[in-house]
């Protein structure tokens, strides 16, 4: 793996009540202990979060913390996508997460945009080198991939469009992860891959994450977390200890970083966080 400087990052999505957004805030105001690089902040299917990705990522500003909003092609048109950049340019916001997103149950069709190379693409067009971009890449490769290879140039096309780095979906196999840098670079990719981290608080919520998003539980992983039934102490124990393995085993074979996927839910990132000693 090639070197860099390691990024450790945070990522929230929006709340959808006022309750949401207090336990929120409490929340973030402990993990901003931490002193995370940035907080990138999810956008929701269709665009269904814009007004409240905006403004999470607002106050997070006001914090007097980076903020990295998600943009999304579902639902998408080129009119909505400009309306947003030019908000963020407004608010002077120069990070971004560009992705395709999920297509939601009972929507036809994804969009002006189709996949997240375009909307790279119309963000350079529109903004020139304001933005910082972020893509998605997918180590255990993207469910709906044609082929490992036909994966890899995706991400190629999504770099070559003009993206400056990507963000892994979550995984718990760390070969995984090496095997795909080593594959990105061997196609001339070399740009930061940073690891996606998610902590584990529950099994049947990561059973269901994992199966909607299609990255593997690894069989020795699933036996163990099956066996503790519904022992969520020994569930988060047993997790702490096998994700800060997996972390440290990264930072030391020359990951370029860490973006943890916090669920709104600080206490189990910070633990990780602490053991690492990132702070």
């Amino acid at each position: 793996m090639t070197h860099h400087n390691p990024s450790f990052s945070l990522e929230l999505f929006p709340p959808q009540t006022p309750e949401g957004a207090a336990k929120l805030r409490a929340a973030r105001a402990r993990m901003a202990l931490l002193k995370p690089k940035f907080f990138s902040v999810t956008f929701g299917a269709g665009g269904s979060t814009r007004d409240r990705t905006l403004e999470t990522v607002l106050e997070i500003q006001r914090e007097g913390h980076q903020a990295a909003p998600h943009l999304s092609c579902i639902g998408s048109t080129r009119e909505s996508i400009r309306s947003i950049l030019e908000q963020y340019r407004a608010h002077d916001i120069r990070h971004l997460v560009a992705l395709r997103g999920d297509l939601p149950s009972g929507m036809a069709r994804a969009g002006t945009f189709r996949y997240a190379n375009e909307l790279v693409e119309f963000i350079r067009a529109e903004t020139g080198d304001w933005f910082n971009i972020e893509v998605a890449a997918y180590p255990e490769y993207h469910p709906q991939a044609k082929s490992t290879h036909d994966d890899l140039l995706a991400l190629k096309r999504k770099l070559d469009a003009g993206a400056n780095s990507a963000i892994t979906q979550y995984f718990y196999n760390f070969d995984a992860y090496a095997h795909f840098v080593d594959q990105c670079q061997a196609i001339g990719i070399d740009v930061p891959i940073v690891p996606g981290i998610m902590p584990i608080g529950s099994y049947s919520s990561l059973a269901r994450f994992s199966d909607n998003c299609g990255a593997e539980i690894p069989r020795w992983m699933r036996k163990r977390l099956e066996g503790y039934g519904d022992d969520s102490a020994s569930i988060r124990a047993f997790g702490l200890d096998v994700v800060t393995a997996l972390c440290e085993k990264l930072l030391a074979g020359g990951a370029p970083g860490l973006h943890f996927y916090t669920l709104n839910q600080d206490a189990l990132t910070s633990t990780i966080w602490q053991r690492l000693r990132l702070s």
